[in-house]
């Protein structure tokens, strides 16, 4: 069968989807089809009949708004996805969406499409192929041995995340992380020569990558041969620069941005069919061009080999082969509910005063001896993001072995390899920066969310409570801004032991990620009784009350809590039923029954929230009935308590509001 023919089926269902569809990206899959076709027959090893195994290679599509590359070849290979997928391209309730989104059952192993963000989360996953290999291989036993492969274009090339993490990949030395890099000169707004006149093998080479420059695209044979050239050396991680014609087969538009994001139209998918010899109508693949893409009893063989392997390695190493096999599962160990318990119950003891960033790195002594699953780092502000423990230890190119990473200011690369990590299975992630640095993560965040990965954001220096480094540094609106992400869920607790309660649930979360917002100043311990301790986990609990129906509800969170419960004294010695309600994660408890939410904002009584951050959030819990104290502007230079005071976070403000509220 000639590879040709084989490249040209990827190029007809690609256009036939596009054009059924009326929208979509036919030029990359037609430009990178012949490469693809290389890869996959040729090197990839994977399993469309056992998709999920763990040592299969991992592929990612960063330039993701080619997704019907992707979808055609797991149509092709033989994935549990049919030809009326790809008929229903970009359709309501379809696998095959615009851009691809996270399905490992049909070989889509992360969501891609914000360019540059693909290529961050291969780079997690070769660093998790790393970090796993020399934790568990023993010699004659390696049971973590297996390639990252990515495509990318010329947009991830232009998006700064691509610096951020292929400068970190080659420091780290991830030689089994291989991009191929679809150098067709050409994006949406047309000839990238008038904005994109890098040297991008110059750039990777400065970078330590082994780069393999000026390969022909179109020539199975070239493509080979680098790949086999990228595979020849382990200790660096590879790039490709595959030179390519965008929608390559299209007679009239092959080479220009009209292939890239729109239909080819009606006429020119027939002068394409011609040019290509196809012969067969929309969607119609010949037989035998089906059987040579087959790939299920290859898969099949290859992962019932590694199977075999597994099982030789769990009778030479039965303890390591089990913890493997723990950690892939994604389990949390048998006496983790004990521990997780005990741990909250004993900082609970401790009754300290600590700034909840403290109270963090506290949990994380009491949490990490039990899971070494647990992956940490830091975008250069370690010691103030306190993640690191006196368990962690550094990875490095020569010693992967540890569990800590530092990023160096890459925020944005930080939180995407992260997400890599988490999907490729084996760490439970997490990462600090400053709360307001959270903006230069966003859309990994974002991405996280959307895919649902289990990985833990620690934000720190909360408010303008971090003082005198001013308003660039003093996050007003970041944590209203990651409460409206769907399926985030974020923390914002008011001392140590709210602090240890987040980390469990967000070890404990596997539906999606977690932010823990935390203060840089010192704040009081908060007494409370066992059954309060247990309610913490329910998002928001009373923390304290009176004895009958209160006429005021005060609900705070952080560093705002010690305000309310204050307030509520001064309140009470004037006559005022008072309830205080610690809210530390919104998102948790809008999950609660409605009976519990009840409960614990009545009816009755006005209602008065407190935090020290924009009110936008706060309104469907006082709305038509209470007031918020909140920012409404940016901060100032000077010292946290003096800020607290300016702004009105005290606990005289809290009582002249409320007093106002119960006289109107």
């Amino acid at each position: 069968m000639p590879r040709r023919r084989l490249a040209d089926a990827i190029r007809v269902l690609a256009m036939d989807a596009v054009q059924r569809a009326n929208s979509g990206h036919p030029g990359m899959p037609m430009g990178m089809a012949d490469i693809a076709e290389v890869l996959w027959n040729d090197y990839l090893r994977f399993s469309p009949a056992e998709p999920r195994w763990w040592d299969r290679d991992r592929f990612v599509l960063s330039n993701g708004h080619g997704s019907m590359l992707l979808y055609s070849i797991s149509y092709l290979t033989g994935y549990a996805i049919d030809i009326g997928e790809l008929k229903a391209f970009r359709q309501l309730g379809s696998r095959t969406a615009g851009h691809p989104e996270h399905d490992p059952d049909i070989g889509i192993e992360t969501t891609t499409g914000p360019l540059g963000q693909g290529l961050a989360n291969a780079v997690g996953m070769a660093l998790a192929e790393k970090t796993l290999a020399s934790t568990f291989n023993r010699p004659d036993h390696e049971i973590v041995d297996h390639y990252t492969y990515v495509f990318v274009g010329d947009g991830c090339m232009m998006e700064g995340i691509s610096h951020e993490v292929c400068s970190l990949a080659g420091t780290l030395g991830l030689g089994k992380l291989v991009a191929f890099y679809d150098d067709n000169g050409i994006s949406i707004d047309g000839p990238t020569a008038g904005w994109f006149t890098d040297d991008t093998a110059a750039r990777f080479r400065a970078y330590g990558w082994h780069v393999i420059d000026a390969v022909d695209g179109h020539d199975p044979d070239a493509v080979s041969a680098a790949i086999e050239a990228a595979r020849g050396d382990t200790a660096r991680p590879s790039l490709i620069c595959c030179k390519t014609v965008i929608g390559w087969g299209a007679p009239n538009k092959q080479g220009t941005a009209a292939t890239h994001g729109e239909a080819l139209g009606e006429a020119e998918v027939a002068a394409a069919r011609e040019r290509l010899g196809w012969e067969h109508p929309p969607f119609v693949v010949p037989d035998d061009v089906r059987r040579a893409w087959d790939a299920r009893d290859r898969g099949r063989e290859l992962e019932a080999d590694w199977q075999r392997r597994l099982a030789a390695y769990g009778q030479a190493h039965p303890d390591l082969a089990a913890e493997f096999s723990r950690r892939m599962r994604a389990e949390l160990p048998a006496d983790w509910p004990v521990h997780a318990s005990e741990i909250v119950r004993t900082i609970a003891a401790e009754a300290r005063e600590m700034a909840t960033r403290k109270g963090s790195r506290r949990s994380l002594e009491g949490f990490a001896p039990q899971l070494p699953e647990l992956i940490g780092g830091s975008a250069d502000l370690t010691g103030s993001n306190n993640t690191w423990h006196s368990g962690s230890r550094p990875v490095s190119d020569s010693d992967a072995t540890g569990n800590y990473v530092y990023f160096g200011v890459r925020e944005f690369g930080m939180a995407a390899v992260m997400n890599g990590l988490s999907l490729h299975g084996g760490f439970v992630p997490y990462h600090g920066t400053f709360l307001v640095f959270s903006d230069y993560a966003r859309n990994a965040l974002r991405m996280a969310a959307l895919i649902g990965t289990r990985s833990i954001c620690v934000f720190t220096h909360d408010s303008i409570g971090l003082g005198e480094d001013g308003p660039t540094h003093q996050p007003v609106e970041h944590t209203a801004s990651l409460r409206a992400m769907p399926n985030m869920h974020v923390w914002r607790p008011c001392d140590a032991v709210e602090t240890a309660v987040a980390w469990r649930a967000a070890i404990e979360r596997r539906t999606g990620p977690t932010s823990l917002v935390l203060t840089r100043q010192s704040l009081p311990h908060v007494e409370r009784s066992a059954d309060q301790i247990e309610l913490i986990s329910r998002g928001a609990y009373v923390l304290h009350d009176c004895e009958t129906d209160p006429a005021l509800v005060l609900i705070a969170t952080g560093s705002e809590v010690r305000l309310a419960v204050g307030a509520a004294r001064t309140l009470e010695a004037s006559g005022v039923r008072v309830r205080v309600v610690s809210m530390p994660c919104m998102e948790v408890f809008e999950e609660q029954a409605e009976e519990y939410r009840r409960r614990v904002l009545p009816a009755s009584g006005v209602r008065l929230a407190v935090e020290a951050g924009v009110a936008d959030c706060w309104w469907r819990y006082v709305a038509g009935r209470g007031d918020v104290i909140a920012m409404s502007n940016f901060g100032q230079s000077a010292p946290g308590g003096a800020l607290f005071e300016h702004y009105g976070f005290t606990v005289d403000t809290v009582v002249e509001t409320a007093q106002r509220l119960i006289q109107s």
